[in-house]
C-alpha cells in the first residue's frame, strides 16, 4: 500500500454506535469462520463444487457486509460532507461504487 493511501485512510475515522458496530463484527466473523471452513475443506481435497458454494455464500456475505456499509456511509458521512460544501464528495462516491460494481 502506497504511503499517501494509508495516511489518508488512518487519518478519517467513522463514529459508528455499538449496535451497528457489532453487526458488522458479528458478520464479518461469520465470514472469516466460511473462509477458515473453505481452507479445511482444501485440505481435505472435497470435490470443487462444494467448495465453490461455499466461496459463493462467502462473496454474498461480503457483499451484505459492504451494503450496509455504504448505506451508513450515504447517510451520514456523505450528507455530511455535502451540508459542508465539499463538492469533491461526488467523485469520492462514483469511485466507491464504481470499485463495488
Amino acid at each position: 500500500m502506497n504511503e499517501e493511501l494509508s495516511t489518508t485512510s488512518m487519518a478519517r475515522t467513522k463514529a459508528r454506535t455499538e449496535k451497528q458496530r457489532n453487526d458488522l463484527i458479528t458478520r464479518l466473523n461469520r465470514v472469516e469462520g466460511q473462509v477458515r471452513g473453505i481452507k479445511g475443506m482444501i485440505e481435505k481435497d472435497v470435490y470443487c463444487d462444494d467448495i465453490l458454494h461455499q466461496i459463493s455464500a462467502v462473496q454474498a456475505a461480503l457483499k451484505s457486509v459492504s451494503k450496509l456499509v455504504l448505506q451508513s456511509h450515504m447517510q451520514s458521512c456523505l450528507v455530511e460532507r455535502i451540508r459542508s460544501g465539499d463538492e469533491d464528495v461526488v467523485d469520492e462516491i462514483l469511485n466507491t461504487i464504481g470499485k463495488m460494481l
